[in-house]
């Protein structure tokens, strides 16, 4: 894991986030939570839930199910979280634009979250991106990693810092 340098991701994250701190913002996690890493977006959406003024969506392993909602929240952007592969080290965070996320090797939802992308954008004129944390491992039975448990509590917290409710 030496050699992996997630600050920049992090500062480039929170800058990035921080430009839609006054817009309609939605969250959709995506993923499995009973195969490893590929909890890690529906982790933040549980995480984050009643802590940020953006609409928190877990979509499971079926994003594409969760079309309506997204449109009603009539969003301005639309951050999708998901456990990919992108070859960097285990719980670093990446940004990535739609058309990267049409890459199947990055994504093990590539295909749904591609239709759900298009099905959205047909609809409404948003702004989307793919917030994901390069997994350890996604076998059956097994819980988050360390490294990708970490990675949550940063996007988490980045999340919180930018989106987050006044107590």
């Amino acid at each position: 894991m030496s050699g992996c340098d997630t600050m920049g991701v992090d500062q480039q994250l929170r800058e990035m986030l921080a430009q839609w701190r006054r817009s309609r913002v939605v969250i959709l996690g995506v993923g499995n939570t009973l195969k490893g890493d590929d909890a890690a977006g529906p982790a933040v959406c549980e995480r984050l839930s009643r802590r940020v003024s953006a609409r928190v969506i877990d979509a499971g392993a079926t994003p594409e199910n969760y079309i309506g909602p997204i449109l009603e929240a009539a969003p301005d952007v639309l951050f999708i979280v998901d456990a990919v592969d992108f070859g960097g080290c285990p719980g670093q965070i990446r940004l990535c634009t739609p058309d990267q996320i049409r890459t199947p090797a990055l994504c093990t939802h590539a295909l749904s979250l591609n239709l759900a992308i298009d099905l959205i954008r047909h609809e409404r004129m948003l702004e989307v991106y793919l917030i994901g944390i390069q997994a350890d491992g996604m076998k059956l039975g097994d819980g988050l990693s360390p490294a990708a448990s970490s990675a949550v509590e940063t996007l988490v917290s980045v999340f919180i810092e930018i989106f987050g409710t006044a107590k």
